[in-house]
């Protein structure tokens, strides 16, 4: 490829991200209320997926965002300080979540999904609890039970220190429950459990479809996506890349005491009785 021809392909290439991303910027700003966009008739539904670290929640956010009528791609990191952010979340998601190489991928411009996703893993990124309060707001609460998820961290994070590790955990879990108390609807929040996820696939799917409203059921495949793998976006070191649930845990170093693991039951059995009492479950 000569060295002209490399140019042009740059130039083209940088016109067609500006022109993307000063289109998404009208459509997405041109209101003024945090759930509209121009030249779209109904309001988004923000879909928040709230867990920790380790849940399996870059597993479901795969298997969400693969139904149509759902945007995410993982965690963005945006901290939630006002309804306003919520249009920093549609800019990420159509933005660095999906793909503009083909003409076909200018199909995604429609911006037709009903719910726009991220999920929070950590108590700092929702600082107006008020934001539970939005009728447009659906949550999914995501947890695991503490062994697996304790010694998970550890190995993601090995330079946290088993103190920092429980801290963490505990203090999520009960932030979770708060997130639950505010919300206080179970039409408007749903309680999934990792082992349910893994083992109790169909009910989940079925409970996730009645939550959502989805024409469209959910699979146990799902699409990958350019995030996937990444970085401080979701899971990069487990089976995410296989592109379907798979149900073998990999090994994984036991380096967390019992005592830690003990005083995290306690904690984790005391969020999932609140969540079951607060949100609605495969159960109910």
């Amino acid at each position: 490829m000569s060295q002209l021809t490399q140019s042009l392909r740059d130039r083209v290439r940088s016109w067609k991200n500006y022109s993307i991303q000063q289109y998404l910027s009208y459509r997405l700003y041109h209101h003024s209320d945090p759930y509209r966009i121009a030249f779209r008739q109904r309001p988004y539904r923000v879909l928040w997926m709230l867990s920790h670290m380790r849940s399996g929640s870059s597993l479901l956010t795969h298997i969400l965002n693969t139904n149509p009528d759902i945007a995410g791609y993982g965690e963005t990191h945006i901290c939630y300080q006002s309804s306003e952010d919520f249009k920093k979340l549609l800019f990420k998601v159509y933005w660095q979540a999906k793909e503009y190489r083909n003409f076909s991928d200018l199909q995604d411009l429609a911006l037709s999904e009903t719910y726009i996703l991220d999920k929070l893993l950590h108590n700092n990124k929702l600082t107006d609890l008020n934001l539970l309060d939005s009728s447009s707001m659906n949550c999914i609460f995501l947890i695991r039970e503490p062994k697996r998820t304790l010694n998970s961290i550890r190995d993601l994070k090995p330079n946290w220190s088993e103190e920092e590790t429980l801290y963490y955990y505990c203090k999520r879990l009960e932030g979770l429950v708060s997130y639950a108390e505010k919300i206080d609807s179970p039409a408007r929040s749903l309680l999934i459990e990792h082992d349910q996820l893994i083992n109790e696939t169909t009910s989940v799917f079925e409970a996730l479809k009645h939550f959502l409203g989805t024409e469209v059921g959910f699979s146990e495949e799902y699409q990958l996506l350019k995030t996937t793998g990444a970085k401080h976006v979701g899971d990069h070191r487990g089976n995410i890349l296989s592109g379907q649930i798979v149900r073998t845990p990999r090994k994984l170093n036991e380096t967390v005491s019992p005592a830690s693991i003990e005083q995290a039951q306690v904690v984790y059995e005391n969020c999932r009785d609140r969540l079951l009492q607060l949100t609605s479950s495969i159960f109910n």
